[in-house]
């Protein structure tokens, strides 16, 4: 697969990840799914940039995203 795009979908799925687990704090839950959610998000983040040759630096991370979501909307 397109490291790109799993770039993309573990920045995505480490956002939603943040209202699963103030979710489960403020009902004093064990935050189960949002460690799930934060340790596979952490997984494809680690594995685009092995990937990807010469990796990311924090300035591309958005142009990235931007040409993944047009490059399958269009």
């Amino acid at each position: 697969m397109d490291p790109d795009l799993f770039l993309t979908i573990g920045v995505v799925l480490a956002i939603l990840t943040i209202p699963s687990l103030f979710s489960a704090w403020t009902d004093g839950r064990a935050p189960r799914m949002g460690a799930i959610m934060l340790i596979a998000a952490a997984g494809l983040v680690v594995a685009a940039v092995t990937k990807k040759p010469g990796g990311y630096a924090v300035g591309d991370v958005p142009h990235v995203m931007m040409s993944v979501v047009g490059r399958y909307i269009n």
